[in-house]
């Protein structure tokens, strides 16, 4: 969905000195300021280039280097993107938006079978949203020909040369300390405010939390390799305290936050899903409900949008489309919350996930991983779920927070059109280190279970299917593991047979890779290869000793009880026939085309009671929460979650 963003239009203004590219390019060449000078003469290093370009652009703009690293960093963690525009039309390291063409018309939730509500005592849900209205642009979508008309450089130039970029990010911050009447400042304490209107953002709440974020890298520090390995370092500053009286001087309006459920270190606001009676006996598009009392809250779902923000926010309105909890915003973080947390939004395609989880959608899209998850929306969306799993005793782990792409099908028929965003391009590892709930090892080196734990960046397994059916996708860091059947990347890979087709490596296809943070007990190993049991098969990674995948880890599995030979694995934890009341219909316990073998082990989660909410009318006061005598484990079976009743199963702790 992503075109090619352009802006001939966009010329300097005539009164203003145009700089040549070549002078940008000599100019990020100059000798870093924060790092001290070079020898007179040296060269600088390929890999130190984007380093020195901070350096150049700061001093030229009068910027101070650590505050121009700390926006840099919140808008892109340094990465140029190969010049391509995120989800909002936004370019290079300082995240230039000219989004003109970015605005998107459709929502991955019409896309695809999977019923988005997943229950099968309601007719299948099968939304077609009403076209979103592109209206005027936002100033937080056009900062890049604003930027052309500080710096004199073409927007192609900003758009695909990094070093220019960053002189444009440097300029729009000089351009908005001019504006609030605030001298160029060596000091960093004193750009509090440029910080804050650099974000783009129309309120004061959603500006302060990106400011905060900015000052926050500033104290801390941050030094990463770029993806195009690019070495850049911010030396941290824990004595830097921002001026935040500025904000006062800014002319943003208030805050939004009226009837939210967020922290306060995001911005929020309330755009209500309706709850509307379509006809028909048909109501939209959300249940009203009494979670936690009634069913509980386990689990925390996330999403991407695969459409931009203005769009997006029309169909979660319409009353005759799906809905979810929560919206993020790529270019600053900003949240929009829909549903109220006690009420169950339609969003997972498996009724049992969604009556006892909370949606999170970000805008991104799941097979375009340059249309970019920004560090913002990473850092608010961690935020959010902190706060939620503290509210309502969710675990931070990838049991309980699950991608759209764990969420199993309920049935054996729906599992082919369940969805797979976040997809590959999520970083699980960067997401779970601001949750405060890294990834470390668990166990000794002989231990029987895994974490799966690829470093993001130097993790590039080949996918197909981005752009053109079949077509490889451009290489890019990858939260995912793929899967083969034997010790060799020769092997086939492994088959998910509940697919029913063949296994590829397109960017939606699930069957054979696992995501960082999932945890699985071993089969094997074979020099620099691991085995896990994986969907009832033997399944194989290369996990070499100087560049693992995965690390050990400690746990609880499941395996069949003695006399055994394998037991049935389910998409939903529903309650046995006798535990449904007369005046709510028995739903089928249907298990999934799968089984777990007898000698098979599988890390479990949670075990739960048979839960099932029937929610078929309009008035609330006819809903009934079912709860059975029959308990489940919720296991990770395969790529998604599963389930297998607690009679069928013994629970085997690891061993170190």
């Amino acid at each position: 969905m992503r075109g090619s963003v352009t802006d001939a239009g966009s010329t300097p203004d005539s009164g203003r000195p145009r700089r040549a590219v070549r002078a940008v390019t000599a100019a990020a060449l100059l000798p870093p300021l924060l790092l001290g000078a070079a020898p007179s003469g040296a060269r600088t290093a390929p890999g130190d280039r984007l380093q020195q370009a901070f350096a150049a652009a700061a001093a030229e703009y009068h910027v101070p280097q650590s505050v121009l690293l700390g926006v840099a960093y919140l808008q892109s963690r340094w990465d140029a993107h190969d010049g391509a525009p995120s989800v909002t039309g936004g370019y290079g390291p300082m995240h230039l938006t000219d989004a003109r063409t970015a605005l998107a018309e459709t929502s991955h939730h019409d896309e695809g079978t999977e019923d988005p509500r997943g229950d099968d005592a309601r007719a299948p849900l099968r939304p077609r949203p009403t076209p979103p209205d592109a209206g005027a642009l936002p100033a937080r979508l056009k900062t890049l020909p604003r930027a052309a008309e500080l710096t004199g450089l073409s927007p192609e130039t900003l758009r695909t040369d990094p070093a220019a970029n960053v002189a444009g990010g440097a300029a729009l911050l000089a351009a908005a300390q001019r504006e609030l009447g605030e001298p160029p400042s060596r000091d960093p304490a004193d750009w509090y405010g440029a910080v804050a209107r650099f974000s783009g953002t129309d309120d004061t709440a959603t500006a302060a939390a990106y400011a905060d974020d900015v000052y926050e890298v500033i104290r801390t520090g941050e030094r990463r390799t770029t993806d195009t390995g690019q070495r850049v370092a911010l030396p941290a500053r824990p004595d830097v305290e921002p001026d935040t009286a500025q904000l006062a001087g800014t002319g943003l309006r208030a805050s939004l936050a009226a009837g939210t459920e967020c922290p306060k270190t995001v911005s929020c606001e309330w755009i209500p899903a309706p709850y509307e009676e379509l006809g028909g006996g048909d109501y939209g598009n959300h249940d009203l409900a009494d979670r936690p009392a009634s069913p509980a809250i386990r689990y925390i779902v996330v999403h991407d949008t695969e459409g931009a923000w203005d769009g997006v926010l029309n169909m979660v309105q319409d009353p005759a489309y799906v809905s979810w909890h929560y919206t993020l915003r790529s270019t600053d973080g900003h949240i929009a919350q829909h549903v109220k947390a006690k009420d169950v939004a339609w969003h997972a395609g498996n009724w049992y996930v969604n009556a006892g989880s909370i949606g999170l959608e970000h805008e991104g899209f799941l097979a375009e991983p340059d249309a970019w998850y920004t560090e913002a929306m990473y850092r608010s969306s961690a935020r959010l779920v902190k706060y939620l799993a503290k509210k309502y005793g969710i675990p931070l782990d990838r049991q309980h927070v699950l991608g759209h792409d764990n969420v199993p099908g309920p049935t054996a028929g729906s599992i082919r059109g369940m969805h797979t965003d976040p997809g590959p391009y999520w970083d699980w590892r960067h997401y779970f280190r601001l949750l405060g709930r890294p990834f470390e090892p668990g166990g000794g080196r002989h231990a029987d279970l895994v974490t799966i734990r690829p470093d993001y960046a130097r993790n590039r397994p080949e996918y197909t299917g981005c752009a053109v059916r079949g077509e490889p996708c451009a290489a890019h860091g990858s939260s995912a593991v793929r899967l083969y059947a034997d010790h060799d990347e020769r092997a086939p890979l492994i088959e998910d047979i509940g697919l029913g087709t063949a296994p590829t490596t397109g960017v939606n296809d699930l069957s054979s890779r696992v995501s960082t943070g999932q945890q699985y007990a071993v089969a094997g190993r074979w020099g620099d290869w691991t085995a896990i049991w994986y969907l009832g098969q033997k399944a194989w990674f290369r996990n070499p000793a100087k560049d693992p995948v995965a690390v050990p880890a400690a746990g609880r599995t499941v395996t069949p009880r003695e006399g055994l030979e394998s037991v049935p694995v389910y998409g939903r934890a529903y309650p046995e026939k006798a535990a449904y009341p007369a005046d709510v219909p028995a739903q089928a316990v249907s298990p999934l085309p799968y089984t777990l073998p007898k000698g098979q082990r599988y890390v479990v989660g949670d075990e739960v009671p048979g839960t099932y909410l029937h929610a078929v009318a309009f008035d609330p006061g006819t809903h009934r929460t079912v709860i059975g005598k029959d308990r489940y484990h919720q296991i990770q079976f395969g790529h998604r979650i599963a389930f297998v009743r607690a009679a069928d199963v013994r629970v085997v702790p690891s061993k170190a």
